[in-house]
């Protein structure tokens, strides 16, 4: 095909059927379709070869408009060809009507046909025989038809209590039939007559709002709707309808003929809708059916079919993904100044304008700029508006000329705009506002004076990382986190994350985490180590805008270490007091990681809906208590393991007295031992272990399985305390992993008398714990079942998610030893799927390796699992061992992957 942008545009905007179409194949239809059009063969002929003309006709690059209106052209031949067999005696008195997308005259390659079956009353008898032969032989010649039969007084009742079925009904065409009794419906479907045009606006743009709240009210998706998604073609059609119920309108250049639209505007709007049919119409192309979903398996082959080719930093998937995102932001922004024209038009009541300043005035609760040449006498009202709507909560929108002259204004933030200390001090007014941070600041990207003020912000406008570890766009990712914390200012939400909540609440200068939040990720598609670069560009900004060197530096330091904190709680074995004792030595002091903590739960939140649960939310307050403490102590005299094992010891004793456990009991229990279980477990998570085992009968072989639904730790733990047994940590993993849980952590703790103490902290595949009674009996069970069973074979059956199979990660393994704790250190990474820990149980268990802990952590589609491992004597392996280790794992991951 041509270039990516190489698409054409329309130049009639047609909302209803053009004229007719220059196919060649239209104009011999009577002749392929023979003297005897009630042979179904031939039909069948005809829909198939001009099938594949329209894919050919595509992929030769012809304009995307000509093959919409082109198949509806065809259908409509058909089905007139159809209804002259098949419609005799009585039903010449009904009317034959396209509604819905294709009454305007649009239907993609698989679109759904929709008609409607006009009648003068219901059918009966001969009437009903002769409409089901009719609509057999649709279906015999392979037309998938949506259809409905109705009287005239049917439709206006179901209209009248149904927007959507108005909706269809409002785009009605004839194809053949009864002329005078579509004109009948169309007099009782009259605004006059049901859903008045202010009615009607209020019904769309409610349902618009409920259609963007399925999709996180984001346009941002990494696999949106290009139908129904925000900024997508229902947006561009719902302006339409308002358009035909208020004006009457056919076609969007009459928006721009009332004065709705200027001729820019109504070319942006046509490009979009352009660029959006194309997409559409690819997807149908290569998936042969109707598929109106952008997933990861068509971006690909859709990028490649456009034209699109990888560049040094950008895969050829992002750039058209990033035009994607881009054209939807576009319509977004005239959606929304369409629909408030129309407000402007049919819901509001004349009144004077109320003065705000000598620039702004409200009228009819919008704001609004007192002339159109405010922003070129004043270019600082640019930013003055979001100050003032900050400031009056009470003023519900933009006007719609204000929004237009803002646009037609983002010329004048230039070099010298972004240098003026007036502009400074705005700028930091919004992000230092009580209320309306995150609102303002998402305005302003929707206006295009976010990406103008902040340059290197309009350069991530849009841009996708191709995995599934990132859910949204750079830019819409980036205000989620400005978006999460400003949830933890405000005391309303302090029970989502009430640690969060308090630290952020008592920071002296929240700015400084909105401004870290807004560079964090700015640096990303430069190539490099984007938290170095975006660290620079921040220091750089904060400078620029009047903050004080410190603040500054905090700044840089947060956006350059925004990674630190949730890697090293994830993949560092933070039991260990060393761990502690570096982190608490990179941070400095409490204020650093106070920001530093705020910031790492904000962005873990907004990187992906499915990757922040109970368990990250423990894991991250357990790990700053820990190095809080540690720089509450001082640097001077960190923490040391002796002393943190009987400060353990002497809680999880409070907890087991408190419980009624006898001392006797627990010395007994404690003394099989060593110090590592007591580094490894938390007083809560000991006690409840020695609940389970003090009640045991110590001289029992039989194996202990208990669960935890809800531990301290935001998971269900699963206890399994039984003989030290071949391959137990592969045949837990895949027991567990079988029933679809995702296990995120294990610890392995030997026991003096040749036990194993076996954890793992489980959780569903939506991120909660287990609180069902007969899941966690079933979990159980199953578990017991594979206990007394060691002879079954070890596997996991269960087939990767079709995200996932998209990706291929390549598998990389590296071994270090740690001399300190006498252990080596295992970390891989590899893709993500059902049964990986199992094979890596597998090996460990073939290569006589014995595993003390795994910390688990899934990015998207990718497995980055870290294994605390010793040979059989508890000590680190040697070099054979490790090599051999390393090789043996890569083969047999290799080999799985491959099957």
């Amino acid at each position: 095909m041509a270039t990516p942008d190489s698409d054409p545009v329309e130049e009639t905007g047609t909302l209803a059927p053009p004229g007719e179409p220059d196919w060649p194949l239209l104009a011999r239809l009577p002749q392929l379709l023979g003297e005897s059009p009630e042979a179904p063969a031939r039909f069948r002929e005809v829909l198939n070869q001009a099938h594949e003309e329209l894919k050919a006709r595509f992929l030769a690059d012809e304009p995307v408009e000509a093959l919409v209106h082109a198949r509806a052209a065809l259908i409509d031949r058909v089905l007139q060809a159809a209804w002259r067999a098949h419609a005799t005696g009585p039903m010449n008195t009904w009317a034959l009507v396209a509604v819905g997308g294709y009454g305007r005259g649009e239907l993609h390659l698989c679109s759904d046909i929709d008609i409607l079956l006009l009648v003068p009353q219901p059918p009966e008898g001969a009437e009903r025989g002769a409409l089901e032969r009719l609509l057999a032989f649709l279906w015999d010649i392979g037309l998938e038809v949506g259809h409905s039969v109705r009287t005239v007084e049917e439709c206006a009742e179901q209209s009248s209590a149904d927007v959507s079925v108005m909706t269809t009904l409002i785009e009605a065409r004839l194809l053949a039939g009864n002329e005078a009794l579509l004109a009948r419906m169309r007099e009782a479907l009259s605004p006059e007559r049901i859903w008045p045009v202010r009615d009607f606006f209020e019904a769309k743009v409610h349902e618009q709002a409920e259609r963007h709240l399925k999709a996180n009210d984001t346009a941002y998706n990494l696999e949106p709707n290009v139908k129904t998604g925000p900024g997508g073609l229902r947006d561009i059609q719902t302006i339409a309808w308002v358009a035909k119920r208020h004006f009457g309108s056919d076609t969007l250049d009459e928006l721009s003929h009332h004065g709705f639209l200027s001729l820019a505007e109504l070319r942006r709007l046509k490009q979009a809708r352009s660029f959006l049919w194309k997409v559409r119409f690819g997807l149908h192309v290569l998936t042969g059916r109707r598929e109106d979903r952008l997933l990861f398996d068509h971006q690909i082959k859709l990028a490649q079919t456009f034209g699109y080719e990888d560049a040094s930093y950008t895969l050829a998937v992002e750039q058209l993904m990033q035009r994607y995102y881009r054209t939807v932001k576009d319509v977004s922004l005239l959606n929304e100044l369409l629909l408030q024209l129309f407000r402007e038009a049919i819901l509001t009541e004349n009144e004077p304008p109320r003065p705000l300043n000598a620039r702004f005035q409200v009228r009819c609760g919008s704001l609004e700029a007192v002339s159109e040449d405010v922003f070129a006498r004043s270019p600082s009202a640019l930013l003055e508006l979001f100050v003032l709507l900050q400031q009056n909560p009470e003023i519900k929108g933009v006007r719609a000329s204000t929004m237009r002259a803002v646009t037609r204004s983002l010329w004048l933030i230039d070099e010298e705009f972004r240098q003026n200390p007036r502009h400074h001090r705005l700028f930091l007014e919004i992000v230092r506002a009580p209320v309306g941070v995150t609102h303002e600041l998402r305005r302003m990207n929707t206006y295009g004076v976010l990406g103008r003020y902040i340059p290197a912000f309009g350069r991530i406008v849009g841009r996708m990382q191709y995995d599934l570890f990132h859910a949204y766009t750079v830019d819409a990712h980036t205000l989620f986190v400005v978006s999460n914390l400003r949830r933890f200012a405000i005391p309303r939400y302090d029970h989502e994350l009430p640690q969060a909540s308090r630290i952020m609440q008592q920071l002296p200068r929240p700015e400084v985490a909105y401004l870290a939040a807004l560079f964090h990720d700015i640096a990303k598609g430069r190539g490099g180590d984007h938290s170095e670069l975006g660290a620079v560009d921040a220091e750089a900004f904060c400078l620029e805008q009047g903050l004080s060197p410190y603040d500054a530096r905090i700044v840089a330091w947060l956006v350059r270490s925004h990674l630190t904190f949730s890697l090293t709680a994830q993949k560092q074995d933070i039991g260990d007091p060393e761990v502690i004792n570096a982190f608490a030595r990179e941070v400095g002091d409490e204020a650093h990681l106070d920001y530093l903590y705020v910031l790492t739960c904000a962005d873990v939140r907004a990187t992906n809906p499915k990757l922040w649960n109970s368990w990250k939310a423990s894991l991250f307050q357990d790990f700053y208590q820990r190095v809080r403490r540690a720089l509450r102590r001082g640097l001077e005299t960190p923490i040391d393991e002796e002393q943190l094992v009987c400060e353990t010891r002497e809680a999880a004793r409070k907890l087991m007295s408190e419980r009624g456990i006898p001392t006797a009991d627990i010395e007994r229990h404690w003394a099989r031992f060593s110090a590592a279980y007591f580094l490894q477990h938390s007083p809560e998570e000991i006690a409840w272990h020695a609940r389970h085992l003090t009640e045991r009968d110590p001289h029992s072989e039989e194996p202990l399985v208990a669960l935890d639904p809800q531990s301290v730790r935001g998971t269900t733990a699963v206890l399994i305390f039984t003989r030290a047994r071949h391959h137990g940590f592969a045949r837990t993993t895949a027991v567990l992993d079988q029933l679809g849980l995702n296990v995120v952590d294990a610890r392995i703790t030997p026991a003096g008398d040749g036990f194993s103490l076996d954890l793992y902290h489980v959780l569903e595949d939506d991120g909660a714990p287990i609180t069902d009674t007969d899941r966690l009996e079933e979990i159980e069970q199953a578990l017991w079942r594979s206990l007394q069973r060691p002879q079954d074979s070890v596997a996991v059956h269960r087939r990767a998610p079709r995200q996932v199979r998209m990706f291929h990660t390549p598998t990389q393994i590296a071994l270090s030893t740690d001399e300190r704790n006498g252990r080596s250190v295992l970390e891989l990474t590899a893709g993500d799927r059902p049964g990986l820990l199992c094979d890596v149980g597998k090996v460990l268990t073939g290569e006589r390796i014995a595993l003390q802990a795994a910390k688990i952590m899934t990015v998207g589609e990718r497995a980055e699992d870290v294994f605390y491992i010793t040979d059989l004597e508890g000590r680190p392996l040697d070099e054979a061992t490790a090599v051999r280790l390393r090789d043996n794992l890569g083969k047999a991951l290799e080999r799985r992957s491959a099957a």
